[in-house]
């Protein structure tokens, strides 16, 4: 079995940052067989496109297979085509809702669905609505004899009680906000079309996947390296290193099943927004500032059937928040773009 390289102490550039998320683990490796055929990763261009596009073509170059990886955007930068690129990853420039553009796509045996709207929801719903419920029925009706990986998020939940160890896959959905309401009209589609055409899937709810240049980490270290208050009204969440996350995601196409599977993917801790403050605070010799009550239920979920399947995630809490305290200390860059993590009301 081929090893992981050691977890570094620190992380240096954008370049290696990319490098150790994309790595895959071993037990990829050996399963990445079972893509025999092909992946198409639709939805490539947003933060987590290329780290899965990057470790699927990766994870098959180590096994010694020729695998057709190709990621699918709308590309509107040629810019963000160059990376994939240059590891020989086809890019397809492609407007999703475009129905022709979606045909003429190639036909691989798996998919990857990634394509979502969050951020900008408020004001603008009609368009997260077609997103992320009309375009994963145009997904599923043009993909009909693959098997689909779709990522959803674990906002289709309830709040559930901090103390509790968070919703697990057979919690019933009940959605705050209509992002949250238009995610699970994304799962609602796909499950559909999984039970009319018998579409093998698989539907990914992710909390939090963190990379140095976004996430909760990023946004509470932030706040306290420049002094300004830590809203407590989520006073727990859950996160999972980005790398981890891709990986199981790829090993999950095992899962893929009629009707649809359900997966939640995140860390198997339920984080303290304060107790991480407060680390942060240790490591920047600077003192938290809160602003808030912390309520007793938050947004939570559950990773132990994940932990089950894939075992542990491989980098430990401890290892980010390090990682994430040294990136911020020496200015690492970042996309500027807040998750806005402590929003009760599903506005996003």
């Amino acid at each position: 079995m081929t090893k992981r390289t050691a977890l570094p102490d620190r992380i240096g550039s954008v370049a290696e940052l990319d490098r150790l998320l994309s790595e895959p683990s071993p037990a990829l490796v050996e399963d990445i067989e079972a893509l025999e055929g092909g992946l198409v990763v639709l939805g490539a261009g947003g933060k987590m496109g290329f780290t899965l596009a990057a470790m699927a073509h990766r994870a098959a170059e180590v096994a010694g297979l020729d695998l057709p990886v190709v990621a699918v955007s709308r590309f509107s930068d040629p810019v963000q085509r160059e990376p994939f690129e240059r590891l020989g990853i086809e890019t397809i420039p492609c407007d999703l809702l475009d129905v022709d553009a979606l045909e003429r796509l190639p036909d691989l045996p798996n998919v990857v669905f990634m394509a979502g709207r969050k951020f900008g929801s408020v004001g603008n719903e009609p368009l997260t609505w077609a997103i992320n419920t009309f375009l994963p029925g145009l997904v599923a009706r043009r993909f009909r004899d693959a098997r689909i990986v779709a990522f959803s998020t674990g906002n289709v939940y309830p709040f559930v009680p901090v103390d509790s160890s968070g919703a697990d896959e057979d919690t019933p959905p009940a959605p705050v906000g209509e992002y949250a309401q238009s995610c699970l009209g994304r799962e609602r589609i796909f499950q559909h079309f999984c039970l009319a055409q018998g579409t093998r899937a698989v539907l990914i709810r992710l909390n939090y996947a963190i990379d140095l240049r976004y996430g909760v980490l990023l946004d509470i270290a932030r706040a306290v390296w420049a002094g300004e208050p830590i809203d407590l009204g989520m006073s727990y969440v859950n996160v999972i290193w980005q790398g981890d996350a891709c990986d199981w995601a790829l090993r999950a196409f095992g899962l893929c099943s009629v009707p649809a599977a359900v997966l939640n993917v995140t860390g198997p801790e339920i984080v303290s927004v304060r107790a991480v403050a407060e680390r942060f605070g240790a490591l920047f010799g600077r003192r938290p500032v809160f602003q808030g009550r912390e309520q007793p239920d938050a947004l939570l979920a559950s990773s132990a059937k994940a932990c089950r399947l894939f075992g542990s995630p491989r980098v430990p809490l401890e290892r980010m928040i390090a990682w994430v305290a040294d990136w911020v200390a020496h200015g690492g860059v970042t996309y500027a773009k807040p998750t806005r993590f402590s929003e009760r009301e599903g506005r996003f």
